[in-house]
């Protein structure tokens, strides 16, 4: 591990001072940035999540992704997590903090919308970033993509209806430019040029793809650490305008993505998966679909809502949180070493 990896925590936490810093003192800058988005997908965002999943697609062995069938257990774990579980532990939580715990700290209806935020948030699997952290922990790349693309086919029909009930609302309007243009930007469109890079770069050896792959991790940190620049740059004036309301949304949050990993990784232990494919599910299940969640809630409440507001908040804590996670996954490699494989 090099020496930015090994305390990517710490240049992570000086990026989101750095952001936060500049979107208050500029906040033209990221006004400009902001600017630059379609289909409430931020192009510069994107360009910066595209460099970062390029090379992890490059690693893929396209020949060997028809083998993941043979090993079915990472992919139902993935699926049971996503689709049966987070989602409506997302909505108990939120029901219970701004309900029941935090009732006496939010008026009624912005905690109704804070609620409809944080399922927005549940009910929208990651696509992208999971791809990053399942590079940081050294996870299968064949099995990761294939994971991800299923989880992908089954939101474009599960989405609206799942999110309908458990808003229990039923003109939610899925905002599929955005749903779609995303699946391309940060899935189909790597995908191909990591497919095409590699058949090129294998003529050269087996060592070449290795080589190559090396070449682009101080672009890939980069392009991370520039995110969490923009993310929180983005959102400086949230930030220190609305501490309070913050903390409260982002607590459930916490608790949500902790417990979440907690269940899927002691289940992936118990049904004894490699711990190649036990990392990279378990963040699957954990992280967000962040501009999807946004997006919706724009479309359905409104751009300075509540519900606008919790998932900001969950972009806000997903990293950091994320890179935690990681650093456990990590730590925790020898738990699965008896594992088959």
């Amino acid at each position: 591990m090099g020496f930015f990896e090994r305390y990517l925590s710490v240049w992570v936490g000086l990026c989101i001072a750095i952001g936060v810093g500049i979107g208050y003192a500029a906040p033209q800058l990221f006004e400009s940035i902001a600017a630059l988005e379609y289909a409430h997908v931020n192009l510069v965002v994107a360009v910066l999540i595209w460099l970062m999943i390029y090379p992890m697609m490059v690693q893929i062995d396209f020949s060997s992704i028809k083998d993941v069938g043979k090993k079915p257990k990472g992919l139902v774990l993935t699926l049971v997590i996503n689709w049966l579980i987070k989602p409506f532990t997302m909505a108990l939580l939120g029901w219970l903090f701004f309900k029941v715990i935090f009732a006496d700290m939010v008026d009624p209806q912005t905690a109704t919308e804070y609620i409809a935020g944080m399922i927005l948030l549940g009910v929208a699997p990651c696509t992208a970033m999971v791809f990053v952290w399942s590079h940081l922990t050294k996870g299968d790349a064949n099995y990761t993509l294939v994971q991800v693309s299923i989880n992908d086919l089954i939101m474009v029909v599960a989405f609206a209806p799942l999110t309908a009930l458990l808003l229990g609302v039923t003109d939610i309007t899925v905002p599929w430019d955005t749903l779609l243009l995303s699946v391309a930007l940060y899935v189909v469109f790597p995908l191909i040029a990591g497919f095409v890079t590699r058949k090129r770069i294998e003529k050269k050896g087996s060592d070449a793809v290795k080589k190559l792959v090396e070449s682009f991790k101080p672009f890939s940190i980069g392009g991370l650490l520039l995110t969490i620049v923009i993310l929180f740059g983005l959102q400086a004036n949230t930030i220190l305008a609305q501490p309070q309301d913050i903390v409260l949304i982002a607590v459930p949050l916490l608790i949500q993505t902790y417990g979440i990993f907690a269940i899927a990784y002691v289940a992936a232990k118990k049904i004894k998966l490699p711990h190649n494919i036990a990392a990279p599910a378990c963040m699957i299940g954990t992280s967000n679909f962040f501009e999807l969640a946004v997006a919706v809630a724009i479309s359905l409440f409104g751009l300075h809502s509540g519900a606008a507001l919790a998932t900001v908040v969950g972009v806000l804590v997903e990293v950091p949180v994320m890179l935690s996670l990681v650093w456990f996954a990590n730590k925790t490699r020898h738990w699965f070493d008896h594992a088959p494989t």
